[in-house]
């Protein structure tokens, strides 16, 4: 009886103890991505899924991350083994949790990720996928930023395929999905107003907008952007490509 009770308390503060760490990782890695410093970020988030392969913010954070660091390689057949890897952390974060926004949110980016690297019926399936599970995140969580610009992306990147593309996903929709500028714009603005920081937001926005003929938004939206503070690793970069487009429409 005695050992038994001895037993029990082991194991509670084992489990304690095994909470703790997972905390603190989170805590650093949070921190981390904070200070831009997505590598280290990366890094605690698979330190995390070692202790526990089932955490659920880990998972779609390591997947969000690896896409978005891999989208940076110079080197197409990397990024390929990059957004597949980011697809297969997003996948098993749904698996544990499908009613997740996030993890949604997560597919539909990786999704989005492998459309760049795909053709044909492979583009056509990523970006089908790519609208799916943002639906999805959206039908869990209506504000969700992320989701909202994920849809935006995909009315405009469907609005924005060549002939051949189209064909294709016509094949794998069952015919042409609806998807126009109108839609992207009202997706981008919603994100916009449920995250006013997400700076790809912003420029993706004011690209509809210039190729929807609307140059004053175009350069309202652009202004805006160029004041914003970075939160990820890529958006210096995206700030900079909204500078070139705000002086090429002035």
């Amino acid at each position: 009886m005695k050992y038994g009770i001895l037993s029990v308390i082991a194991l509670i503060f084992g489990c304690f103890v095994y909470a703790q760490d997972v905390d603190a990782l989170l805590k650093e890695a949070e921190k981390a991505e904070k200070d831009l410093k997505e590598a280290n970020a990366l890094a605690k988030y698979k330190e995390i899924l070692q202790v526990q392969p089932a955490n659920g913010k880990a998972l779609w954070k390591t997947s969000e991350l690896t896409g978005r660091i891999g989208n940076r390689l110079k080197d197409e057949k990397q990024r390929q083994a990059a957004f597949t890897e980011a697809r297969q952390f997003a996948e098993t974060a749904l698996k544990e949790n499908r009613a997740d926004a996030d993890a949604n949110y997560a597919l539909a980016a990786a999704a989005a990720r492998v459309s760049t690297v795909a053709s044909g019926k492979d583009k056509a399936r990523s970006l089908r996928d790519m609208k799916n599970y943002a639906d999805t995140a959206l039908q869990i969580n209506p504000g969700h930023a992320r989701a909202l610009y994920m849809m935006g992306k995909w009315n405009f990147d469907i609005f924005s395929l060549n002939v051949g593309e189209k064909a294709a996903v016509k094949v794998l929709f069952g015919g042409m999905p609806k998807a126009t500028l109108d839609d992207a714009i009202d997706n981008f603005e919603k994100a916009r107003a449920a995250d006013p920081l997400l700076v790809i937001n912003y420029l993706d926005l004011a690209k509809a907008y210039v190729k929807n003929h609307q140059t004053d938004k175009a350069i309202e939206v652009l202004n805006r952007m160029i004041k914003l503070p970075p939160k990820t690793g890529d958006d210096q970069d995206y700030k900079s490509e909204g500078r070139t487009l705000l002086a090429s429409l002035q």
